[in-house]
């Protein structure tokens, strides 16, 4: 039996951890000892490890003996702890959304022979994975995404929570935006160009500009129009823009009382409170993928919704269910030699592969997250 590591314990790397667990041996690596403790007490059958991944050596060490390593640590610890884990020799998957372009890791993980797929969650992720399906089959033309994660019950003023760190949810609020315009790649700000999008489950929420094409900007470039914009509740981009507007995101630090302090790490842990989801809070993921092109010479649109909720019996929020998942059914790929091409790839990649992509499909249908399709002829 193949065996995993899973690189943080956070509330998505537990639920990766203990879906992967079904098929696999599988050891959970965090710096947090009560979390492991609260990992272990809740499966017995995982094994933990305390670590600390800015300790490259420790790091590099640990993860020697297993097959696969799954990468679910903070953003702003993505980018070197993927880079000592290629170094390491290990096939990774990794779901750490860091802001540096990790496929300029590409030519280490060759030098390795390592199999690394990056951005492998919900959004980015699936998205890409889907987008990749239809660039074999058809001549893409425009590419939208609107994704977002919320809590059921609404309170003021952001009415939003995260399961993950507050400092990963303001990059996306600081961020430059890249997106693409009739074959044209521009910037903007983020948290513009707002508007209102009606959701059969929901009723309406805000879209606005957020920085998610990432890895699309390389690989997709031959698209004309490309777009993706994050979801929330109406009302919560106006917060934001108050807080960013005042300073709240600002990285340098300022004096108080003769102390120097980052306003963005002050927000971050004031933030942490009022976004932490509470133990059993019911939230739901939402997603809308529009994408547009010719073939067989007719202009097609093909549009996947995805909407999951909180899993009451297991205890498992949405948004660790959908983006778990996903790295999960992308891990099980390359363990069973399926996606093997040696280097950094992202899920377009794999999704480049019917037979990979209908396999991930397939897993995320297993565990009912499902990705319903509307195909329209548009001629």
């Amino acid at each position: 039996m193949s065996n995993v590591i899973v690189l943080g314990a956070g509330m998505v790397g537990n639920v990766i951890a203990r879906d992967i667990s079904e098929k696999y041996d599988v050891t959970v690596a965090d710096i947090d000892t009560q979390t492991l403790k609260l990992l272990k007490k809740r499966q017995p059958s995982i094994n933990t490890q305390e670590l600390n991944v800015l300790d490259g050596e420790a790091l590099k060490r640990i993860v020697e003996p297993f097959d696969i390593v799954i990468c679910a640590v903070p953003g702003n610890l993505g980018f070197k702890t993927l880079k000592n884990v290629i170094e390491a020799g290990k096939n990774v998957v990794d779901i750490s959304f860091a802001p540096e372009n990790c496929l300029e890791l590409d030519h280490l993980a060759k030098k390795h022979n390592v199999t690394a797929v990056i951005d492998s969650g919900v959004a980015p992720g699936m998205d890409n994975l889907l987008l990749g399906f239809l660039n074999t089959k058809m001549e893409v033309t425009d590419f939208e995404c609107f994704v977002g994660g919320l809590p059921k019950i609404r309170s003021k003023p952001f009415e939003y929570k995260a399961p993950f760190s507050p400092l990963d949810v303001i990059a996306e609020y600081v961020r430059p935006v890249h997106y693409f315009e009739n074959g044209r790649e521009l910037v903007k700000e983020p948290l513009t160009d707002r508007e209102l999008i009606e959701f059969e489950q929901i009723g309406t929420l805000e879209a606005f500009n957020t920085d998610g094409l990432r890895s699309l900007i390389y690989t997709m470039s031959h698209i004309p129009n490309m777009k993706e914009k994050t979801l929330r509740y109406p009302g919560h981009v106006e917060a934001i823009r108050a807080l960013k507007q005042s300073g709240f995101f600002d990285s340098d630090p300022v004096m108080v009382n003769g102390m120097e302090i980052s306003p963005i790490e002050f927000t971050s842990k004031v933030l942490i409170n009022e976004w932490k989801l509470k133990r059993k809070e019911e939230e739901f993921t939402i997603m809308r993928i529009r994408i547009r092109g010719v073939e067989n010479g007719k202009r097609k649109e093909y549009v996947y919704d995805l909407y999951d909720e909180y899993d009451k019996i297991k205890q498992e929020t949405s948004m660790a269910r959908t983006t778990g998942f996903a790295a999960n059914a992308i891990a099980g790929l390359i363990l069973k030699d399926k996606f093997d091409k040696v280097g950094v790839y992202a899920p377009e990649h794999v999704g480049g592969h019917t037979d990979c992509c209908k396999t991930v499909i397939d897993y995320m249908e297993e565990r009912k997250v499902r990705y319903r399709l509307e195909v329209n002829n548009l001629d």
